[in-house]
């Protein structure tokens, strides 16, 4: 009962005039965004991050953020559908078969499909986030140093070796990330590390100035790169205004079980510390292809290769709120970049912050709710605006994100200096994009590598330099096993053939691009 009396409260502070237009603003701005060809959520919010130092509160920024992340996720279908262009790699498999559906003249249907099992799944799985997220808090306040230090290891390298198609290029990115998060002045001995004699690196390097550079210039530039490769042509809507009748009786029946199926799969994948909506939209496009009585419709256009996929889309980024909410650990690029705006705000996710920050915790789930009707409520009567969005000149729009992230890096830092920072690094996204490097793994070591290193020297300084703590807790071995097991994961296809005396399977196992 106290779950839903503080969920209560939650609603009684979103319910005013202010926060419900920060929702409205969060999931507009992100829908807009998001229909843009091959932008996701990490950018949005990247893009958006430095308007967060001109704000004084952190409740509305938030609210603003969550709208941001389900707006974009709904845009990435929209442009999945009538473009085949996905946003993100997670919106893949609804272009599979939405696109085929727009070309068949069924493009509402798909929109439609996307939007309610959007809703569906968004809903089911903040109810579960509202229920599970206070009981893990609190088994979290059980960690000790060397546990948040084993979980923090586990997080970064199971994201690492999960994604991307190679782990060596995975393993550079995240030494990348490590080496930015060491430069600055030692917590502990007050040392200059990496800075090179400069002045201005002696506080580090601002988390928003790679973010930006990362996000916001890196993957603008590699999306312009492909411009022309890019599809210009905009699948037609049908004629016709209204957004009722979209679905016909046939099109629900066969939607109903794919929401719910793709919610049960999206939930649990998003809290692992490899999470994200990847490898969920996946499993439920290939799950609902080989239970489907129309099995013959998958690849020309089948509803349940639509209905299922969004529907765990979705879902994932409640579950994905699970570790970041209750222990501080991003298990994804964006919700990386959602810790770097907790961090704006002089907040740290994790077991305290339902004790120290209660309103803002359950406000925001509260705002989950509220997003999601407002998602339903705005999205299909815009949709034709959101067509006309994809219509806009690919040089004004890409020039005019760059514009906006150099102000935005000047604005936070007001330096030049950052400004040159900030495309030096988006440069090296570019490169590493064209090189097929995940970026993922850098975020995660800026931001969870200065943590672990706290926690591992406070761990040892707890125990008298004894490195015999980091497996005398069940606990703590556990997670460190589970490192292991992370690493030997992408290649248990190999790994089985060889036992059963086959042929060793040439690629390894790839679960995930960046999302």
């Amino acid at each position: 009962m106290n779950v839903f009396g503080d969920l209560l409260a939650g609603f009684g502070t979103v319910l005013t005039v202010e926060y419900l237009l920060y929702a409205a603003i969060g999931v507009t701005l992100g829908t807009f965004v998001g229909v843009l060809p091959g932008i996701g959520p990490a950018l949005t919010i990247a893009l958006l991050l430095p308007v967060t130092f001109s704000l004084d509160d952190p409740i509305g920024t938030f609210i603003m953020f969550a709208g941001i992340y389900y707006g974009a996720m709904y845009g990435g279908s929209t442009t999945s559908i009538l473009l085949n262009t996905p946003g993100e790699s997670s919106s893949v498999a609804t272009a599979i078969e939405g696109y085929q559906m727009a070309r068949r003249g069924r493009a509402k249907a798909a929109l439609a499909t996307a939007a309610i099992g959007s809703f569906v799944a968004g809903t089911i799985s903040t109810l579960l986030l509202s229920l599970f997220a206070q009981p893990v808090a609190k088994l979290a306040t059980t960690f000790r140093a060397a546990d948040y230090f084993a979980l923090a290891l586990l997080a970064m390298v199971a994201v690492t070796a999960l994604v991307g198609r190679s782990l060596v290029r995975g393993m550079m990115s995240l030494i990348f990330g490590l080496f930015l998060g060491l430069v600055g002045i030692d917590g502990l001995t007050g040392q200059a590390r990496f800075t090179f004699g400069t002045m201005e690196l002696l506080e580090g390097i601002d988390i928003v100035v790679v973010i930006v550079g990362l996000f916001a210039i890196g993957e603008t530039l590699h999306v312009a790169s492909r411009m022309r490769s890019l599809p210009e042509h905009v699948t037609p809507l049908e004629p016709g205004s209204s957004g009722r009748g979209w679905l016909s009786r046939d099109d629900l029946r066969r939607s109903w079980a794919p929401w719910l199926r793709g919610t049960a799969v999206g939930f649990p994948f998003g809290a692992l510390p490899s999470g994200g909506a990847d490898v969920p939209t996946f499993l439920s496009y290939t799950y609902e292809k080989h239970r489907s009585k129309n099995r013959a419709q998958f690849g020309k256009g089948a509803i349940e290769g639509v209905a299922g996929p969004e529907a765990a889309n979705n879902a994932a980024f409640s579950g994905v709120l699970v570790p970041l909410l209750t222990l501080g650990i991003p298990t994804s690029a964006t919700a990386a970049v959602m810790l770097a705006a907790f961090q704006i705000f002089n907040l740290q996710p994790g077991p305290q912050l339902f004790d120290r920050s209660p309103e803002l915790v359950w406000a925001l789930i509260a705002s989950l709710y509220v997003g999601n009707v407002l998602l339903l409520a705005l999205n299909l009567p815009l949709i034709r605006v959101w067509v006309k969005v994809l219509q806009i000149p690919r040089p004004i729009l890409y020039a005019g994100i760059l514009v906006f992230a150099t102000l935005g890096v000047y604005a936070a830092t007001g330096s030049v200096n950052q400004v040159f920072i900030a495309y030096g690094v988006g440069v090296i996204g570019f490169g590493m994009r064209h090189f097929d490097f995940p970026i993922a793994p850098v975020i995660l070591g800026l931001i969870l590598g200065p943590m672990m290193e706290l926690q591992f020297r406070r761990a040892l300084v707890l125990s008298d330099g004894d490195l015999t703590v980091f497996v005398s807790r069940p606990l703590t071995a556990i997670l460190l096993a589970l490192v292991v097991v992370a690493l030997l994961v992408p290649y248990l296809p190999r790994i089985v053939a060889r036992l059963r005396g086959r042929p060793a399977v040439a690629e390894r196992l790839t679960f995930a691009e960046d999302d």
